[in-house]
């Protein structure tokens, strides 16, 4: 059975609950829009099925839950929790999580008015986040690399969907990181996907980290990216200064990363726009608002 062939729908997610999980199969479910990798169920008012869908391998969901009940109890926002594990088995062959749900609404669908306050909150966050990993932490795979050696990723975004009006100042930000100094310390907790899909909002502000997946042990710059890539337009300095572990080296190599994850976004966005499968046509003006923030560097 391929990932085209399964079809997952309210009433298998049922089925497996019933199968392996039976005390948890009459709570209401209902669809949770967006997804790529795994799909989402809401489960009741407090909890989400996460399904494997187009991931390979279980390798994602098997990371978050191992580490994941590690660093929650440090962390000062809600991040989901696995609760249940479903195994493969004849009616789904891959691997499936219950997880806490964390209540808010992504960003990507909603927006921030208390910058400063958001501001804080995610430099809080990283600040408890970004502490050593330990031994048997995972690595970060295509992420977690200087950005020297993401050039490759970096000329194939550039050469489809950098602005011609912009592309000049964006390919000097991206220099400039490429020729920042290396990451020297020792491997750090990095969540290594902060976008604005992984965030959850409300009441203006942050609420919420989800998406752990991609997590290792490496530098914190793919972190501190966020404070363009998430935050408002003259809020990246006040995180900056409440987050306090960032060198200058740091910094210049995080807005380097912080373009290269913008136009990611708008790769996306004009996927969607194209209809082409994982497309999102609403982060393509998310990736060009925080690209236009990259440059400013506010």
């Amino acid at each position: 059975m391929t990932e085209t062939e399964i079809e997952i729908t309210a009433d298998l997610v049922r089925d497996l609950l019933r199968e392996q999980h039976p005390d948890l199969a009459g709570l209401t479910i209902r669809e949770v829009p967006g997804g790529w990798g795994n799909q989402m169920w809401r489960l009741g008012e407090e909890w989400a099925v996460r399904m494997q869908r187009m991931d390979p391998s279980p390798e994602l969901q098997l990371k978050e839950r191992r580490w994941l009940p590690v660093l929650a109890p440090r962390l000062p926002l809600p991040v989901p929790l696995p609760v249940r594990f479903g195994e493969p088995s004849p009616r789904f062959p891959k691997h499936w999580t219950v997880m806490t749900w964390v209540h808010g609404e992504p960003l990507d669908h909603g927006a921030i008015s208390r910058g400063t306050h958001a501001a804080e909150t995610l430099a809080g966050f990283l600040r408890a986040l970004h502490v050593e990993a330990p031994a048997g932490a995972p690595s970060g795979r295509d992420r977690g690399a200087h950005p020297r050696n993401c050039v490759d990723g970096f000329e194939n975004l550039f050469q489809v969907v950098a602005p011609d009006d912009i592309a000049a100042d964006v390919r000097a930000v991206w220099d400039d990181a490429v020729a920042a100094e290396a990451w020297e310390g020792r491997p750090l907790w990095v969540h290594g996907d902060l976008h604005p899909a992984n965030v959850v909002v409300s009441d203006g502000t942050l609420v919420g980290i989800v998406d752990f997946g991609d997590m290792f042990a490496g530098d914190p710059a793919w972190d501190l990216a966020a404070a363009w890539v998430l935050l408002p337009a003259g809020t990246a300095s006040r995180f900056f200064d409440v987050y306090a572990n960032a060198d200058e080296a740091a910094i210049r190599r995080a807005r380097g990363l912080a373009a290269l994850k913008c136009l990611f976004l708008m790769l996306m966005g004009r996927n969607g726009d194209r209809g082409l499968p994982g497309g999102k046509p609403h982060w393509g003006p998310v990736g060009r608002a925080a690209l236009d923030r990259v440059l400013k560097g506010v």
